[in-house]
């Protein structure tokens, strides 16, 4: 067996840069790029390995967490079957890439991470940024990665390379399997020589599977199918994933059952399609959430049932409702006591529609959902609607400025605060990937970088970030990043001064919208003269989110009026480098605003307590916990 002599590092990037994924025939890069910040834990390993081969585009990041989120956009774009490596130097270059990690996780999408270690063989110890614990030497921070990865390993001798690296491989082109994968790398072991076999190189390719349902499943959910009289079908992460949106417009035409989505499912099918009811649960349309209600069978396709799409396990009501849940891995499947139908959704969705050929839905079940997504339209409009043109916006009317404005090719990105909750309302999805909502972990801080991986992977398209100002303030700096590889995102930044979506959530539970808002705090009274711990109540701040954004590089243009936004907007959207667009928002009222939650999501208030606000939003808890039930 001939070899090559290379050190670990070299030769973890040239096995990365031979290894590819192909579905249905067509074949890519399994890891296109690679993001890094280079510290004492990886500048002469990996760093020294991307310059000696030239063969991995890198990508300068400046934050760790942010270089991950860049790494997700880029993989949700890529539908999973290319991702993006990041590699860190040890101790806290380590330890940012958590939540970015536990983002990935959650949402099943793959990103490989390399964070730096510290010595495998201990020279000194501890050497710079070790955590010592006594009663174990073989623990380092890395080890905060492990239960958030879907796959955790650390290379303490050259040779452990080679089945680390295949099985990471393996769980980053897995469908049933993939997260984040971390392959921990102590300093000195990146650096030391080895004589590798020739065959670790050769080029490899990962066949991603489409397995096809079991017919004895497929028998159980064709049964289901026929005996119900009111079905709805939850569209899922999975159907984006799997590239299932034609399929499944095959069998809401031929079916006509109606399609809802989650947050992640949303664009499964085109706003206007007529079996299209919107979203679903707490963020959901009045139309999805009445058919929730009545449903006797709901049919889950690639989605996780998380509290929001089934509002608290308050949504499904009808006393005999059961579930079908076609899902390419078996612990989603069998979610809610489900009939689980294990395969992929292109794969399940095709079997199901190739065997109902005849069956359909009532014509007076499609009637009914026919005319209430005409009404909620209508509130649509409502809500989009800006009267005064020389007035401020509400972020509805924002929406609706940039609704107006866009196409199929355009590409939305947002992660949290209240925008997720008005866009799964009432943004009109156009294709199947103009909607990219992270909503699996609701990570504040993602869409600036995630819509750099997003564009990176659809490069002409115009792709838009949206984000509140709590947001921006949380993880800004990839604008940097943006600017120096002239990715030209368009960022809109929304000032409403304070969390709006965590404030309306603590006025609704009993806590006054207590801390929530960027306001200077006033000094409450004392009776010996010395100033005391107030409210954040008094002016908001004087923070110019624009000029910041503008000394980070982006060209900034400033709306004050709704017309202003839409000529900014416009202006943005024609842009040839990152731009932004920078609007201060009107709180909505019920008139101009967006509709209020359809669903209730369960927060805990306080079970004893003094103020009035508080006993009463007790009261309502008490009211709405009592509709809670178990799927058995």
């Amino acid at each position: 067996m001939s070899g090559r002599t290379l050190t670990v590092a070299q030769a973890l990037v040239r096995f990365l840069a031979c290894q590819y994924t192909e579905r249905d025939g067509r074949r890519q890069r399994l890891v296109a790029a690679m993001w890094g910040i280079f510290g004492h834990g990886n500048v002469a390993g990996i760093g020294q390995a991307l310059l000696e081969s030239g063969e991995m585009p890198f990508v300068q990041g400046r934050n760790e967490q942010a270089m991950v989120h860049a790494a997700v956009g880029y993989a949700r774009q890529s539908n999973r079957l290319s991702a993006h490596a990041v590699t860190t130097s040890v101790g806290p270059g380590a330890t940012n890439l958590v939540t970015g990690a536990a983002l990935a996780t959650v949402n099943r999408l793959p990103v490989l991470l390399l964070p730096g270690d510290v010595f495998a063989t201990r020279p000194a110890d501890p050497v710079l940024q070790q955590l010592e614990v006594p009663y174990a030497g073989d623990v380092s921070v890395n080890d905060c990665l492990r239960p958030v990865s879907a796959y955790f390993d650390r290379i303490t001798r050259p040779e452990a390379l080679v089945p680390a690296a295949l099985a990471a491989a393996r769980v980053l082109a897995d469908p049933a399997a993939t997260g984040a994968v971390t392959l921990a790398l102590p300093q000195d072991v990146q650096a030391e020589a080895y004589d590798w076999p020739e065959e670790f190189f050769a080029e490899r390719v990962w066949h991603v599977r489409r397995p096809r349902p079991d017919p004895a499943e497929l028998a159980a959910a064709l049964l289901a199918v026929r005996s119900a009289r009111r079905p709805l079908l939850v569209a899922g992460g999975g159907v984006h994933h799997s590239g299932a949106e034609g399929a499944l417009r095959a069998l809401a035409e031929a079916t006509g059952i109606p399609v809802a989505s989650t947050q992640a499912g949303k664009g499964s099918l085109p706003y206007d399609h007529p079996a299209d009811v919107g979203g679903i649960g707490h963020t959901g349309t009045a139309t999805a959430d009445e058919l929730a209600g009545m449903a006797d069978l709901v049919i889950g396709v690639g989605t996780r049932y998380t509290d929001f799409t089934t509002a608290s396990s308050t949504l499904f009501a009808h006393p005999g409702v059961r579930f079908l849940n076609l899902n390419i891995t078996g612990f989603d499947a069998h979610k809610l006591a489900a009939l689980p139908l294990v395969a992929d959704a292109r794969a399940g969705l095709e079997a199901l529609t190739g065997a109902l050929r005849g069956h359909r839905v009532e014509h007076g079940y499609e009637s009914r959902y026919a005319d209430a997504k005409e009404r909620w339209e209508h509130r649509v409009d409502a809500a989009y609607d800006a009267p005064d043109e020389n007035a401020r916006p509400t972020q509805p009317q924002l929406l609706g400025a940039l609704d107006r404005l866009v196409t199929g090719d355009d590409i939305v990105v947002n992660a949290a605060g209240s925008l997720p909750g008005d866009l799964h309302k009432l943004w009109r999805t156009r294709s199947p990937d103009q909607y990219h909502v992270e909503y699996g972990y609701s990570c504040m801080g993602y869409e600036i970088p995630a819509a750099i991986g997003v564009a990176m992977a659809a490069p002409g398209r115009p792709v838009w970030a949206l984000v509140g100002d709590g947001t921006y303030l949380m993880n800004p700096t990839e604008i940097v990043t943006a600017v120096q590889e002239n990715v030209p995102i368009r960022l809109v930044i929304v000032q409403n001064h304070g969390y709006a979506s965590i404030g309306g959530l603590s006025e609704a539970v009993g806590a006054e919208r207590f801390g929530t808002a960027y306001r200077h705090r006033e000094p409450a009274p004392s009776r010996t003269g010395r100033p005391q711990g107030g409210a954040y109540t008094g002016a908001p701040l004087p923070v110019d989110l624009a000029a910041n954004a503008a000394s980070l590089g982006m060209r900034v243009i400033r709306a004050s009026t709704v017309r202003d936004l839409r000529e900014a907007l416009a202006e943005a959207r024609a842009a040839d480098r990152p731009t932004c667009v920078y609007a201060e928002t009107e709180t909505a009222d019920t008139v101009s605003g967006a509709p209020p939650a359809q669903a209730w999501w369960d927060v805990p208030v306080a079970e004893t307590a003094t103020r009035p606000s508080a006993v009463k939003a007790r009261e309502e808890y008490d009211r709405q916990a009592a509709a809670r039930r178990r799927h058995l």
